[in-house]
């Protein structure tokens, strides 16, 4: 019996260090970008689920918040969390056109965080 419950808290807490967003990943992030996410969970679940992503463009490390739907932007931030541009969405569903090759020139892909409400 204990060897049982041994193995069902060896599994779990192997499916806790597979999670896509372990809490080390937010320990490099800049605090700017950990408000947006805090901002975002205190919103609405958005259909798609909301998700921040961190790419390399242009020589530096900058942050994706993908458009929620429709004719709403997407937004990408360096690590200051300045507006750099939208790279997508908006009313031609082509951005605000300041970054175009955004998604060709982008590298270095990782999901920082994606809402998992329901």
């Amino acid at each position: 019996m204990i060897a049982s419950k041994l193995k069902l808290l060896f599994i779990g807490f192997v499916l806790l260090q597979t999670q896509t967003c372990k809490k080390e990943d937010f320990k490099d992030l800049p605090v700017c970008i950990l408000e947006k996410i805090e901002k975002i969970k205190a919103e609405n679940v958005a259909n798609p689920p909301a998700s921040v992503w961190q790419y390399e463009y242009n020589g530096q490390v900058v942050y994706f918040i993908p458009q929620k739907c429709c004719d709403i932007p997407s937004s990408l931030y360096d690590s200051n969390c300045n507006l750099i541009c939208s790279p997508d969405g908006g009313f031609t569903g082509k951005g605000d056109g300041k970054c175009k090759d955004f998604f060709e020139k982008r590298t270095k892909e990782k999901l920082i965080w994606k809402d998992e409400r329901k």
